[in-house]
């Protein structure tokens, strides 16, 4: 029997608001939170991404190099790459310079996580 159930992904980043609003609306999903901790969920509410601001001192992750590692990614399955990249970059994404596959693709948040679109 599972001890915990819904896990959620809590990422530091420096503006919490701002990022949760990049995710939601890639995703679709609700936010709710305060200054420095938002969080947002689907309307089931079965899964939780938690944005945790930090004020001072924090370095983005450098991908795909090791000076400041990713240390966790998020992955989202899409239908069509393309257009999944075309919205990613509304968003305010950009496009990681290496792309080291052909059924996926790497994309660097506003924040400077890598995440990536990978087909279905």
């Amino acid at each position: 029997m599972a001890i915990a159930q819904h896990p959620s992904v809590v990422i530091d980043c420096p503006d919490a608001s701002s990022l949760a609003k990049f995710y939601a609306e890639l995703l679709g999903w609700d936010t709710k939170g305060q200054d420095g901790w938002i969080e947002i969920r689907p309307a089931d509410g079965s899964s939780t991404i938690c944005f945790q601001q930090i004020n001072e001192g924090y370095q983005p992750p450098v991908w795909p190099g090791q000076e400041h590692p990713q240390q966790m990614h998020l992955d989202f399955v899409v239908a069509d790459l393309d257009a999944g990249e075309v919205e990613v970059l509304r968003l305010g994404a950009t496009k990681a310079q290496l792309q080291p596959g052909s059924t996926f693709r790497v994309f660097l948040d506003p924040a400077g996580h890598p995440f990536c679109l990978c087909s279905a």
